[in-house]
């Protein structure tokens, strides 16, 4: 009996009526040495898995896997052609090969049927027990992790013993399998891939951002845009590109952005004229056209911002979010007649941007000034949002809202006739620039999120429930199971009609134990169970991600108690990340004591000159050790100094005659200083 009709006998003789899991059984060869032979890597995965080769690398520890061709199905298989390959022909190899078996694909239940190509159908237990027979060859694989690229070999001791030890004990394969306390870079690419809230791109320090996190990003743009329309501000829309004859006119502006621009040098295969640059921001894009457009102080105030994406091709290391080639933002732009109107403004959009992290995202910031050092490139000051990530002991900047004084509309020549009449001398207008980028999500993301995957704030959460029968067992009858799942839709049903965000899980490939912990790994604020007992008892079971607290709620009340719920969420993730970031925020006085508080991941208060030179110092005198004279060392301090991160608005009470930290001159104010992203 042949190999194909062996197998055929396991399969299904008719196709079944009830949908089916498509599974696709794919044959890579591995870069080999031409005098050694290859060994063979078959995946077998759900037809909805991506199956990367960096990730079949590192499971068989084999290099550059690429797709078999014919010649290899011919003398490992067999098998005429790729085309005809069925999982049959693996009873036929007689020499080593790897097969590796998608993680989903094991976690359908026994019963379901799979699709191995258009005629040939098989139940998953039947699949399974021909593939047992291959176990010495067979190994289950999460084709969700993230395979991190290979780094530069150091000398020294290995860093080997810390990846180890962070791994989770009892992490699942297709959840977070490192421990955030313990390898934060490597937890957070896990949450941000595995929740699905973006991917990687071929192009470095650009990603994909899918639905989940582009709704967040939506709930953002409309809040917002309804803010700042509320006080004139209207949307419009300006090109990409800028030619480098305009980029170039104001200088401390290009200086500040030049390491970072990305310029279009050729056109198909000519040269162009001109080199053209991709936006790095749009002051020198708009502002030619504010200079045309406003002619009169009638003109004035000119309030416009734009959503769109810039370039700015950092050098650093990309992080997702937080450190972008390319990320979305929001800029406004606005021109008026006095530097009080434009400083009012400015402050009102700082508070929009508060409101942002506050009440949408339920992350605390601090209020200030940036320093003449940190401030915008050719503006006369800058206000932000500073946020605190509490496992790093960093600092983020979360947004920033520009005045930028006179500097650009005399370099535009953006001009008005005097209010007091033609007999005196033209007016430069004021102007404003604000900004709030895709950043928010990533500072989000670390702040609220766990080791069992995302924990996302229910204002901003693409949804806010799900909706799980639970109570089901092979002992369930059809009509039992049909009357759970139409208790559950109309739970469903309801919730949608009193606004909630909310979908259902009716699939029975998967126990609900698994639901739950998709869900999870996915931060759906809560979800809501519903069983036979459930049913009986009119009630639901509701159970909060953030703390796993499990509210029991009659049906009756199901309308009036899941917002309030969902409220209760919100509040709390707020209350726990304005406890942490409060309690790491402390004064320092004292130079011997701003290291070692700098160590134990705090954000500092310290009294302060204002001067640009003492401000370097206290960057670069933080970022090494001191020979122990001065002060206690701080044996964990990194490398990285502690940079000036604002002067809050909020400010302790300086004491009469008060130094600076760092020199001897008296202290104008307390200022801000941390590690910082």
């Amino acid at each position: 009996m042949g190999v194909e009709e062996a197998f055929a006998k396991l399969c299904l003789t008719e196709k079944p009526s009830e949908s089916t899991n498509v599974v696709k059984s794919l044959v890579f060869k591995p870069k080999t040495a031409k005098t050694a032979t290859p060994v063979p890597i078959v995946v077998i995965a759900l037809q909805s898995t991506s199956t990367p080769s960096p990730v079949i690398a590192k499971e068989t520890a084999l290099k550059d896997p690429r797709l078999a061709r014919d010649e290899l199905f011919q003398s490992f298989f067999q098998c005429e052609s790729a085309k005809k390959f069925t999982l049959g022909y693996l009873c036929n190899v007689q020499s080593e090969f790897h097969l590796l078996i998608d993680a989903q694909l094991e976690a359908l239940t026994d019963d379901m049927v799979v699709e191995l190509n258009d005629s040939v159908f098989i139940k998953k237990e039947e699949l399974f027990k021909f593939l047992s027979q291959f176990e010495s060859s067979k190994s289950s694989v999460d084709f969700t992790q993230e395979v991190a690229k290979p780094e530069p070999k150091k000398s020294g001791v290995s860093n080997a013993t810390s990846t180890i030890s962070a791994a989770l004990e009892d992490a699942k394969l297709i959840g977070i399998t490192v421990d955030k306390g313990l390898d934060f870079s490597g937890w957070y690419q896990q949450i941000l891939t595995k929740g699905e809230m973006l991917d990687y791109y071929d192009v470095s320090g650009c990603y994909i951002l899918r639905p989940a996190s582009y709704a967040i990003w939506e709930m953002i743009q409309k809040w917002f845009d309804e803010k700042i329309k509320s006080i004139g501000v209207q949307n419009a829309y300006f090109p990409m590109f800028v030619s480098s004859r305009v980029l170039e006119k104001e200088k401390d502006h290009v200086e500040g952005f030049a390491p970072e621009v990305a310029w279009v040098t050729r056109a198909g295969s000519s040269d162009l004229e001109e080199p053209i640059a991709i936006r790095p921001t749009s002051e020198t894009v708009m502002y030619p056209y504010y200079a045309k457009w406003i002619r009169s102080y009638r003109d004035l105030p000119l309030k416009l911002n734009q959503w769109n994406s810039v370039v700015r091709w950092e050098f650093k290391h990309p992080q997702p979010f937080l450190r972008t080639r390319e990320f979305l933002w929001q800029e406004g732009h606005t021109a008026h007649l006095t530097a009080e109107d434009a400083e009012a403004e400015v402050m009102q959009i700082l508070d929009f941007y508060a409101g942002v992290y506050e009440e949408l995202l339920a992350v605390p910031v601090v209020k200030g000034r940036k320093t003449e050092k940190e401030k915008f490139a050719g503006g006369d000051f800058t206000t932000t949002c500073e946020g605190y990530i509490p496992q790093t002991g960093r600092g983020i900047q979360g947004a920033t809202s520009h005045h930028l004084g006179q500097n650009f509309s005399k370099m535009f020549n953006i001009t008005v006739e005097n209010p007091l009449g033609p007999e005196h001398p033209k007016v430069n207008v004021y102007q404003n620039s604000w900004g709030l980028s895709t950043r928010v999500i990533g500072v989000m993301v670390m702040i609220h999120s766990d080791n069992k995957g995302l924990v996302i704030p229910p204002r901003v959460s693409q949804q806010q429930a799900v909706v799980i029968p639970v109570g089901i067992t092979k002992k369930t009858t059809d009509a039992q199971r049909s009357h759970i799942h139409e208790s559950a839709k109309e739970v469903e049903s309801r919730l949608k009609k009193a606004g909630i965000r909310i979908f259902g899980d009716y699939n029975d490939n998967y126990t609900p134990g698994w639901k739950f912990s998709q869900y999870e790994l996915k931060g759906i604020p809560i979800r809501i169970e519903i069983g036979p007992k459930d049913i009986e008892k009119k009630q639901v079971v509701i159970v909060r991600r953030n703390d796993s607290n499990k509210y029991v709620v009659n049906l009756e009340e199901l309308e009036r108690r899941v917002p309030e719920i969902l409220e209760e969420l919100q509040k709390d993730l707020y209350s726990k990340a304005k406890e942490s970031f409060d309690s790491h925020r402390v004064i320092v006085e004292d130079w011997k004591d701003f290291v070692p508080s700098l160590g134990k991941k705090n954000v500092i208060l310290a009294p302060w000159c204002g001067e640009t030179a003492c401000e370097e110092d206290i960057k670069d005198s933080s970022a090494k050790k001191d020979d122990g004279e001065e002060y206690e060392q701080d044996e964990k301090a990194p490398s990285m100094g502690a940079k000036s991160l604002c002067i809050p608005f909020d400010q302790p009470k300086l004491r009469p005659g008060q130094k600076c930290i760092k020199c001897s001159l008296l202290a104008r104010y307390y200022c801000m200083f941390g590690r910082s992203y």
